[in-house]
């Protein structure tokens, strides 16, 4: 499990479309770190109460804040100011297209503290941002395994070199279910519940089929066959069939393999000549909807089974 560095040059490059933010001052301090995932209204501090004062985060200033800034004297507003980059705040952004005094800028520009503006009202801007800073914060991992999405079921498929997981994949793609991944399955944690599959952007709708070489998948089954990002739900293992010790015959018992922190389904499908894989693939993902559901048929079996040995007591 890993955590990225998020600084304000990566939070201004990977979301200034989305938010439209444009950099007004303080270029020379985009390699600040944000170190909290959300942001800060500093309307406490430019008050003058620094007691709690949240630096470490993204600071917003809306029309509250800029009004009262503007009902300040000159030499009152300049020791404002002071005291606001006296902390290490990682930048400051106006919202609704508000302008900041050439007073705020000089001092930015002298703490190196990036300033943006952007045209969303603020609390707009604040939940985006918030989004944003979430996912940039989200541990993250990687998964060896393509990732398909069957009818809405997330599966990462893992197993040895040629064991025909490039094949079971292909033949899940031609029946209509979607690429996310191939072979390296990039994973993050959502609100440290939910696990989300994707793959590197530089491969993505490629795929590797040995002896053929690299397709492109969106190219040759249409775009409808990839997606670039899904839930994982389930995890499902190919092995050799002579590798598998107790092969469950029943599934009565769950196994659940570790992905982040989160237990996610696991499945071990033992492999042999003749035997389809796509179309076991496919099952276990449509048992593994079934049982988020709340059925279980091997449950429903075995205590069907334990009513009739109890009638045949009874008689």
């Amino acid at each position: 499990m890993q955590r990225d560095v998020v600084t304000v040059e990566r939070f201004y490059t990977e979301h200034a479309g989305e938010l439209e933010m444009k950099l007004v001052a303080g270029a020379a301090g985009l390699k600040r770190v944000i170190r909290e995932q959300t942001v800060n209204r500093p309307g406490l501090a430019l008050a003058g109460f620094t007691k709690y004062f949240a630096s470490k985060r993204v600071q917003v200033i809306g029309s509250a804040e800029s009004t009262f800034l503007k009902s300040l004297g000159k030499e009152e507003r300049e020791h404002r100011y002071a005291d606001l980059f006296s902390y290490k705040i990682p930048c400051v952004v106006f919202s609704r297209n508000i302008h900041p005094d050439r007073l705020f800028l000089k001092a930015a520009e002298r703490a190196d503290v990036p300033v943006f503006r952007c045209p969303l009202i603020t609390m707009k801007f604040i939940n985006l941002a918030t989004l944003a800073l979430e996912m940039m914060f989200a541990p993250r991992s990687t998964e060896m395994g393509s990732m398909v999405d069957i009818l809405g079921v997330g599966a990462i498929i893992r197993g040895e070199s040629g064991i025909g997981k490039s094949e079971s994949v292909l033949a899940l793609i031609e029946r209509g279910y979607s690429l996310v991944s191939d072979d390296v399955t990039k994973v993050t944690l959502v609100d440290g519940r939910e696990v989300i599959g994707t793959s590197a952007e530089l491969t993505r709708n490629h795929m590797e089929v040995r002896g053929i070489g690299i397709i492109n998948v969106a190219a040759m089954f249409g775009v409808k066959c990839i997606r670039a990002e899904k839930r994982v739900d389930l995890v499902v293992t190919l092995k050799v069939w002579n590798e598998v010790q107790d092969v469950d015959r029943l599934g009565m018992e769950e196994q659940f393999v570790k992905i982040l922190g989160v237990d996610i389904p696991h499945i071990i499908i033992p492999v042999r000549p003749g035997r389809d894989l796509a179309r076991l693939i496919e099952v276990a993902a449509f048992q593994t909807k079934l049982k988020r559901s709340g059925y279980n048929p091997a449950k429903e079996l075995n205590d069907r089974l334990i009513a009739q040995m109890s009638r045949k007591l009874r008689l």
